[in-house]
């Protein structure tokens, strides 16, 4: 990646004369994004004829040569922390994790240590080639603090850019299981609708029909446990926040133990023994768990796919369904 080595140089092909100059320099710089060139050019830091070009969209001319530098990636303010981490790939460019339920993903009010970022600041330590810029990971998505399974981190500011593009065109292959409430029938089918804020209560996301943010997901029945609950897979098209746990819930299958959009069914398991019921009903944690994640590596083109299965406090509500 380039570095404060020493200025690197640009020469514009007749093929480019007029191009956006930050347009170019991503295209030519492939370890950067036009997010992190753009500062660069607005901070002195690339030079035609010794001269600071400050404009990102100054149009480059054919025979021009640019003076680049880089300064090096300085340190994030998260401090690294020994986390142990279950870790299912990883490479120069990018990390997939298997997250536990009950971390955050991101310090912030109240979470400021304990965070995924805080684990792979010290995991990654000189192998982050800097995210814009600082020696940090690149999240470009997001589970909930109790959701468990699986995410990809971005080590590299070409990967980083590179998930990014893929999940904005929502070609990432996401798939969830969860445990819900009730019979599911159909067994199989699509939800969709605008997620946003819900107006009622600012902390919870609902179905909106002014506003909000579109959102599809696709569900199928894996195995109903009599009446009571069911196993679903749910494949997001879209990654709204609590988008599994708004739709299910739309449509009469709020998940198990949801402390935020559902209260727990004791009458649906007063017929069980006590030591099930005890079971079920102390779960106090959404029953989701990101079963499936696959892409297109951004940096070598490799289509990867992983798959982890249920964390043991889900197998052990998932006994307790079924009996």
């Amino acid at each position: 990646m380039p570095s404060n080595e020493g200025p690197h140089q640009v020469e514009v092909s007749s093929g480019d004369d007029g191009t956006r100059l930050d347009r170019l320099l991503a295209t030519t710089l492939v370890e950067l994004s036009r997010n992190r060139i753009k500062p660069l050019i607005k901070e002195g830091l690339v030079l035609l004829n010794g001269a600071p070009v400050l404009n990102p969209s100054h149009k480059a001319r054919a025979g021009d040569i640019y003076e680049i530098t880089v300064p090096e990636a300085v340190e994030s303010e998260p401090e690294p922390e020994d986390i142990p981490l279950d870790i299912i790939f990883e490479d120069e460019h990018l990390i997939v994790i298997n997250k536990p339920a009950g971390m955050v993903v991101h310090p912030a009010a109240g979470n400021w240590s304990g965070t995924l970022v805080n684990a792979l600041l010290h995991h990654c330590r000189d192998s982050l080639s800097g995210i814009g810029g600082v020696k940090r990971p690149g999240i470009v998505h997001r589970i909930d603090k109790d959701t468990s399974g699986l995410m990809v981190v971005a080590k590299s500011d070409a990967a980083h850019q590179g998930l990014a593009t893929l999940f904005a065109a929502h070609d990432i292959e996401r798939r969830y299981k969860a445990i819900v409430w009730g019979r599911v029938y159909p067994p199989a089918g699509e939800i969709e609708g605008n997620i946003g804020r819900d107006p009622h209560n600012r902390k919870r996301m609902a179905m909106i029909t002014k506003g909000g943010k579109s959102a599809l997901t696709r569900y199928k029945l894996v195995e109903n446990f009599s009446d009571i609950a069911a196993l679903v897979s749910c494949e997001l098209e879209t990654g709204r926040t609590h988008q599994i746990r708004v739709h299910m819930g739309h449509i009469g299958h709020p998940l198990v133990g949801d402390p935020l959009y559902t209260r727990p069914r004791r009458s649906r398991v007063s017929a069980l023994p006590e030591d099930r019921q005890k079971t079920i009903l102390s779960f106090n944690r959404q029953a989701l768990h990101a079963e499936t994640l696959g892409f297109v590596h951004p940096v070598t083109d490799k289509r990867l796919k992983f798959e982890v299965d249920f964390p043991s406090d889900l197998r052990e509500l998932t006994k307790a369904f079924r009996g």
